[in-house]
Formats: structure tokens, C-alpha cells, sequence
């Protein structure tokens, strides 16, 4: 019953059309028929406009549909291609600020070494640097093929960074002066006073609370000023003097007040840098 249902629509269905075409047909003759009264003209085009503008509108509304999913597809892709347009200039933009850094940094190197006159120096790049052990060591892309060796001390942008304390042949692994390894060699110094008076002592710790290298073992705190230079003081034979570490911050007593400590803000930036200067030895003649 369903289907005989179905199939009536669809019989009624195609006579509608047949009649209406067919009507279509006869007010077209008519309407072009020049012994049809006007009457009867003016009634075959109303027909026809109005049978017209019922197949009319669905074909213009498709057209219409069809049109504005083209206006919608081409904003679609114009916006996906803006979208990697604006990724790609993001990414350039984060190239250009790491060039510009690497730049900076070795132009900063560059005025380091040409300070270095009486020493020979092998500038290097930061290989690693673990997380677990930021302010204590690194590793960089100079070895044993580059003549570096075991206890060379390496230089940052103005300061003392840190020595060597394993060569291999492409590699070296640096200890930092910001380590936390109590067992560090330490580095023998000296601050500048007036009429080049040295005041010596030892760069024994470095203070990640305060962001400064402690200096113990001072011989004498009483004619140290804040600003004061301090150096390598070549003491010990490890280290060559000279090498320039940071400038005084201050004085601190210990927990008895019985020790003062000097407290020096590093010359070097000790928590970010990408490029080093090792220091290989005093040219000869000179000191």
C-alpha cells in the first residue's frame, strides 16, 4: 500500500509537469501567434512569466548557493595560506632574535680577546649545558686537536667562567667558578687596591641566592672597597694571573663574625652564554 502511495505521487507528480510544460508551450504559439487577440497575448505572457520565474528560482538560487560556497572556499584557502604566512614569519622572527644574540655574543668575545694580548686563546661553542647541572658545567666543541688542555682556564664575554677539567679530542667538559662542587679547585685571586696594592684571597663558592662569587681567605679586609677589581692572582700555578673575575659587592662576616668573606659580582654572565674563550698560555716574553 506504501509503495502504491509513493507511486501515485510521483504519477501526479510527472502530469503536473506534462501539463505545465505542455500550457507552457501553447501560451508561447499563442503569445507569438499575430492573429491572437491581446487579450489572449497578454495572458500567454503572464503564464509565461509566471511558469518562468517558478523554474527560474530554484536554478537561481543553486547558482546563488553555488557562488557564495566559491566566496567561502577561496576565504577559506586565502586564510590557510595567511595563517602559514604568519607561522613562517613568527619563525624567522625567532631566527633573526637567535642570530642577533649569537652576534652579540661574539662581538662580546671579540673585545674579550683583543684584552687578552699577553695570552693564546681558542674560542669555542657551548656543545650542552644539562639542566640538572646548569651552574656547575658544560660542555664545549674544542678537544685536544685544538691543543686545549686539562685545567685551561675559559673566559666569557668580560670574566672567568670556569677551567677544563676533561679533554677529549673534539670536546671539553668546563667547569663552571658557579659550580656547587665543594671539591672544585679553587681559583687563587687578588683585589686591586690603591697604588696597585693587591689584596689576595681565594674565589672558593659561588652564592645562588645573591648571584655572587664569595671570595675567603682574605689577608686583610680593611682597605677593600665596593668596585674593586678582582683578578686571577696566578698563586698556586694552575691559573695564569691576570685573568679578570668580577668587582667587590661588599663584605660579610661568617655565622661567628670571625671570617669576612668578599662577596664579587662576576664579570661574566654565568647563566646564559653560547660562546667561550679558552685561555692556552702566556705568549712568551711577556710577565
Amino acid at each position: 500500500m506504501q509503495k502504491f502511495f509513493s507511486n501515485k505521487k510521483l504519477i501526479i507528480l510527472m502530469v503536473i509537469l506534462i501539463v505545465t510544460f505542455g500550457l507552457l508551450a501553447v501560451t508561447v504559439n499563442i503569445r507569438d501567434n499575430k492573429d491572437t487577440p491581446p487579450a489572449v497575448q497578454q495572458v500567454g505572457n503572464d503564464v509565461v512569466s509566471v511558469v518562468g520565474g517558478v523554474f527560474a528560482y530554484p536554478t537561481n538560487a543553486l547558482k546563488n548557493v553555488s557562488s557564495e560556497f566559491s566566496d567561502l572556499y577561496n576565504t577559506y584557502t586565502e586564510n590557510k595560506h595567511l595563517k602559514a604566512r604568519i607561522d613562517e614569519l613568527s619563525q624567522n622572527k625567532v631566527k633573526l632574535q637567535v642570530v642577533q644574540e649569537e652576534n652579540k655574543k661574539l662581538k662580546e668575545e671579540l673585545k674579550l680577546d683583543a684584552t687578552l694580548t699577553d695570552y693564546s686563546t681558542v674560542n669555542a661553542s657551548v656543545l650542552s649545558r644539562s639542566p640538572s647541572s646548569w651552574q656547575s658545567y658544560l660542555t664545549i666543541n674544542r678537544g685536544s686537536t685544538s691543543g686545549l688542555k686539562k685545567n685551561m682556564p675559559v673566559m666569557s664575554g668580560k670574566g672567568l667562567i670556569g677551567r677544563i677539567i676533561e679533554v677529549d679530542k673534539i670536546s671539553s667538559k668546563v667547569e663552571l667558578i658557579s659550580t656547587n662542587n665543594e671539591l672544585n679547585d679553587k681559583f687563587a685571586s687578588e683585589i686591586m687596591g690603591d697604588n696597585n696594592n693587591s689584596i689576595t684571597g681565594v674565589v672558593s663558592r659561588y652564592d645562588s641566592d645573591s648571584g655572587k662569587l664569595v671570595m675567603e681567605n682574605v689577608n686583610d679586609t680593611k682597605s677593600i672597597k665596593k668596585g674593586q677589581r678582582v683578578m686571577t692572582s696566578g698563586l698556586g700555578g694552575v691559573t695564569p694571573r691576570g685573568l679578570y673575575i668580577g668587582k667587590v659587592y661588599g663584605i660579610k662576616k661568617d655565622n661567628y663574625g670571625m671570617t669576612n668573606s668578599v662577596y664579587i659580582t662576576p664579570a661574566a654572565e654565568l647563566r646564559n652564554f653560547t660562546v667561550v674563550t679558552i685561555i692556552k698560555s702566556q705568549v712568551s716574553g711577556e710577565r
